[in-house]
């Protein structure tokens, strides 16, 4: 920090006082204690559960879970639905006796939480970033909160980490810039001296972090838990939600305009879709490990860095959850929900993975400060449906009238109530530990290169474009140029060429060798061009319009797709109506000058010569079309409409002479053709068109 003696004031003066710098200083707890390591917790054995004593372990994530003032530290920005969950059949009683999983009839009501991680609260919805996807399950025997993310892999192995993660990727303590990005240099110094984090990263570059919506977004619990059945005999367990509309993403050019057009862009399309009964819909897979095949695999099943390939265990389709309602009141419901992920059932255990072990310290101790005490359990939204009834009293917001003298166990004066439960109780897995007290990663966590080589060669070309892109813009942030280096050498683990793409970008020396063969296998799983492709459901149309449209084509196209679920705008330079070629009138549903082609999925342009020549004349039209082209989307245009695609720098796509034609996600049709419509849907089922030549196109 410059220094300006001539600048100091009294105040300066006494601030300086407080001023700390680290040069030259050891690390320390708060009591003065130093530290030799701060990157592993304490543990029995290399693989073991996470020990209480850890008291550098219990002081560091204490103060970092009491950072932050009302907001949560992380996920602070988020937006909330409603729904139900129900099992298909009774077929996972064999692995569990968690009832809402293994009884059909069932519909359990839940409380979904959809986050970006790293942004304050008022940080916009489309920024690179982990989505979290939080699910409350008020189940008749407890709630249960699955508490995961968009991406099946985290930034750090062991939770003890959890706070410089975070440290790092936040806006920089000096400026408190950038605001809800991790295009700057103390995330990017962290990740270049954290390998564990590379893996992550390849995700968090990917389309991933740019999410259409949440309906079209992944969901997954991240860690390795236990399934325990009624026999007491356990199975691994990842759980994952599938998007019944598929795994669709935003492009980066799109989403930056997007944060300045709608920065509540995800949440208004949870909100209204819920709205107008367009509900979201999951599916939730289990992958199941049996006890005995721990050990089978080339990564450990406890580090929280690694998947487990769907090709060598399947995602297994168990149950269907259903967004179907909206929170009445957004401070109540959707800010004051509190998640943990020691909230479990009988029949729901965990595993030693030690980011797990942490986190059920971590939620809990962050609840705490956040909501203002212990009693934030009986806030509406957190209370379970089963009954509550303990020994638990007073304390900040203590909403419950207790009438017994007793709060205490064992007594008489209540009866001994409330009594030990006798069968339903939650007991815990017996797993046997043996160990030394210790502070050391297991050796079977230490491959950090072999999964991010993985994702990156599932990636189709058109992926492995956008994370290459997604690299040099954000190590194009950063100021320091070992920094830079420093990755790049990281990514010359993962892919040779990967890192010669990145480093020709960034201004770094391209490394001349691969520091590790690429071993050459794939998981088609993990690509996103292999997602579905076969609905139009929720998504936006704009129908461009002026006076002198054909109003035949407007209603043709807009019943059409309505009928197949999407929703159509009629666009014009300004509200009210526009005339129809027959003289009639067309609803305008709003002015062109409010919204922008960025959050709209596709563009149609109906036929009539002179709504064709104003639009032509109209810059913003024209930018509309130019922009949705080179962001690949669908593009549909009729008769005169067509001449738009031309003046709007459209190359290198056929067009119709007579009837449809579809040709990279642009369908043109001159004259009468019934198949208009069915091709329209198909461009934009198929979501984006990334083969088009973009790069003529202004936008």
């Amino acid at each position: 920090m410059a220094h300006h003696a001539d600048h100091d004031t009294d105040k300066q003066r006494q601030l300086d006082q407080d001023r700390v710098s680290p040069e030259g200083a050891d690390l320390t707890t708060d009591q003065g204690i130093k530290v030799d390591d701060t990157d592993n917790s304490l543990t029995v054995g290399e693989r073991g559960p996470t020990l209480m004593e850890d008291f550098h372990f219990r002081e560091k994530i204490t103060h970092f879970d009491h950072e932050r003032i009302p907001e949560r530290v992380v996920h602070a920005r988020g937006a909330g639905a409603y729904g139900h969950f129900r099992v298909y059949d009774d077929a996972l009683a064999e692995y569990t006796s968690a009832e809402f999983l293994t009884d059909p009839s069932l519909s359990t009501p839940v409380f979904v939480r959809f986050s970006t991680v790293a942004g304050s609260r008022g940080s916009a919805d489309t920024v690179r970033d982990v989505r979290g996807f939080a699910t409350k399950f008020y189940t008749r025997h407890g709630n249960f909160d699955l508490v995961g993310n968009n991406m099946p892999v985290f930034f750090i192995q062991d939770g003890i980490k959890f706070p410089d993660f975070v440290h790092a990727v936040k806006p920089e303590p000096n400026n408190e810039i950038p605001q809800a990005s991790s295009a700057h240099d103390t995330l990017w110094d962290f990740v270049q001296l954290q390998p564990e984090t590379i893996h992550m990263m390849m995700w968090l570059m990917s389309d991933r972090a740019l999410p259409r919506s949440f309906a079209m977004m992944q969901g997954f619990g991240v860690h390795t838990f236990r399934l325990v059945n009624a026999e007491g005999r356990a199975t691994f367990v990842k759980f994952h939600w599938k998007p019944k509309l598929g795994t669709h993403s935003l492009e980066w050019d799109e989403t930056q305009k997007i944060a300045g057009k709608d920065p509540d862009f995800n949440r208004r399309d949870l909100w209204d879709n819920i709205e107008a009964g367009r509900f979201p819909e999951y599916e939730l897979c289990l992958q199941l490990v049996p006890e005995e095949d721990e050990h089978k695999f080339d990564f450990d099943l406890l580090d929280a860095t690694k998947i487990i390939p769907e090709e060598e265990v399947p995602a297994r389709p168990v149950g269907r959850l259903v967004l179907d309602r909206n929170p009445e009141n957004f401070f109540a419901e959707t800010e004051q929900v509190a998640f943990h992920l020691g909230n479990v059932v009988p029949g729901i255990d965990f595993t030693n993975d030690p980011l797990l072990q942490a986190r059920l310290f971590s939620y809990l101790d962050t609840q705490l400060i956040r909501l203002g005490g212990p009693n934030f359990s009986q806030i509406p939204v957190n209370r379970p449906v089963s009954e509550v009834r303990n020994h638990h009293r007073d304390g900040y917001h203590q909403m419950a009238i207790h009438q017994a003298r007793a709060a205490y166990h064992p007594n008489t004066l209540s009866g001994g109530c409330p009594a030990l439960s006798e069968n339903g109780s939650y007991r815990h897995y017996q797993e046997k530990v043996d160990g030394h007290k210790i502070r050391k990663r297991s050796e079977s966590f230490q491959d950090h290169y072999s999964q991010a080589t993985l994702f990156w060669n599932s990636m189709s070309g058109w992926e492995k474009e956008h994370i290459v892109a997604a690299f040099r813009f954000e190590l194009g942030k950063v100021e320091t140029m070992s920094i830079r280096e420093g990755v790049v050498d990281h990514l010359n683990h993962v892919d040779h060429d990967l890192a010669l793409q990145v480093a020709e970008g960034i201004g770094v020396e391209p490394p001349k060798v691969s520091n590790t063969p690429n071993h050459g296998r794939s998981s088609p799983a993990l690509s996103q061009a292999n997602a579905p492709r076969d609905s139009v459901e929720a998504r936006k149309i704009a129908i461009l319009a002026a006076d002198g449209v054909a109003s035949a084509d407007v209603t043709t196209v807009r019943d059409a797709l309505t009928e197949a679920g999407a929703v159509c705008e009629v666009l014009a330079v300004k509200d009210g109506t526009v005339r129809a070629v027959d003289g009639g009138p067309v609803e305008v549903t709003r002015a062109m000058p409010t919204v922008a082609s960025v959050l709209y999925d596709a563009v149609v342009i109906p036929g009539g010569a002179e709504s064709a020549r104003t639009l032509m004349g109209d810059g913003l039209a024209v930018h509309f079309v130019a922009e949705a082209f080179k962001h690949g989307k669908a593009i549909g245009a009729a008769d005169e409409g067509i001449d738009l695609l031309e003046r709007a720098g459209v190359v290198g796509i056929g067009v119709a002479d007579e009837g449809c034609r579809a040709d990279q996600g642009v369908v043109t049709r001159r004259g009468a053709a019934d198949d208009f419509g069915t091709h329209l849907i198909d461009a934009i089922a198929a979501h984006r068109h990334w083969e088009r030549q973009k790069d003529a196109v202004p936008a």
